[in-house]
């Protein structure tokens, strides 16, 4: 497989991201979203407003590195940010509208890179040095894990 073919498999992959989290959720309670079934773990709706943090997150940094010489890269605490309401609420409406608004500019972005552009870095106080290619092999990692976990998750539940 040639790192073109590669590459353009990873942004199909962002881009199913948002329709694969739906078919998952859809059909869910409030109780099925928000109960914790694996001890250690997210609910299901913590799971999805996460996605939407995080990949705002990660946009946000692509477009620092593409535009920036070598930016600093914020982290964040997760698991706060994941205790607010807006990151813990039975209402994925708006996030998952965010995933799919956010991944059509994500894809958009990703297929119009220069070539030039994919090995550009910035800096991330905790992971070191990260590409724009390690940051798109990153986030379909991250999306396909967070998947897994939904699924963990629902599969956990009683019946």
């Amino acid at each position: 497989m040639t790192e073109t073919s590669s590459r353009a498999d990873a942004i199909e992959k962002i881009r199913r991201l948002p329709r694969q989290v739906e078919d998952l959720v859809s059909d869910l309670s409030p109780q099925e979203l928000t109960t914790t079934s694996l001890p250690g773990e997210w609910t299901v709706a913590q799971n999805v407003h996460h996605l939407a943090d995080s990949h705002i997150n990660s946009y946000v940094r692509c477009k620092l590195i593409a535009t920036e010489d070598n930016p600093t890269l914020k982290p964040y605490d997760e698991g706060a940010w994941a205790r607010f309401t807006d990151g813990s609420g039975a209402d994925l409406s708006h996030s998952i509208a965010l995933l799919k608004a956010l991944h059509a500019r994500w894809v958009t972005f990703w297929e119009n890179l220069p070539e030039d552009a994919w090995q550009r870095a910035g800096y991330h106080p905790e992971s070191g040095p990260v590409t724009l290619a390690k940051q798109l092999e990153h986030y379909v990692e991250h999306g396909e894990a967070h998947l897994d976990q939904i699924r963990r998750t629902l599969a956990a539940r009683p019946r």
